[in-house]
């Protein structure tokens, strides 16, 4: 498969809970208490433990990878934050490819957050995507 200017990223989606943000942040060293401590959420008036932002790398790049297969390698990434994301919440990654070659796709992507009907309530990241190496079984990472 070869993408094409125009085509459409098969959207991710994922609900983030609490057990998952807890995981990320062992897995980081990222134990700031706004990511999983009640106490310290209620004195900041915020309504759930907030996701980490670094989350939403990992998975604009999941999103890429599901797509294009285990031989793409993610030399770009980028995004923006625009809204906080609480546990609990349902997220969905959406993408567009902007570029295309043999050698590399270049896409924008963001991620919105959705009801339970699946409708947009709002956009927690945005100006964000990626540069993407095709069939790089010898490139950077490669064994």
């Amino acid at each position: 498969m070869t993408p094409r200017v125009g085509d459409t990223v098969p959207e991710l989606t994922r609900t983030i809970t609490l057990t998952d943000m807890v995981a990320y942040a062992g897995a980081t060293w990222d134990w700031h208490q706004m990511h999983y401590d009640p106490a310290f959420l209620a004195r900041k008036g915020l309504p759930a433990a907030v996701v980490d932002g670094q989350v939403f790398g990992a998975l604009l790049v999941e999103q890429l990878q599901d797509w294009l297969g285990p031989q793409c390698f993610v030399r770009k990434l980028h995004f923006t934050f625009k809204a906080l994301v609480f546990a609990g919440e349902t997220i969905r990654c959406e993408g567009t490819v902007t570029e295309a070659d043999d050698t590399q796709v270049v896409v924008t992507q963001r991620i919105v957050v959705v009801d339970a009907d699946g409708q947009e309530t709002r956009v927690a990241v945005a100006k964000a995507g990626a540069t993407v190496l095709l069939g790089r079984a010898d490139g950077p990472g490669a064994a």
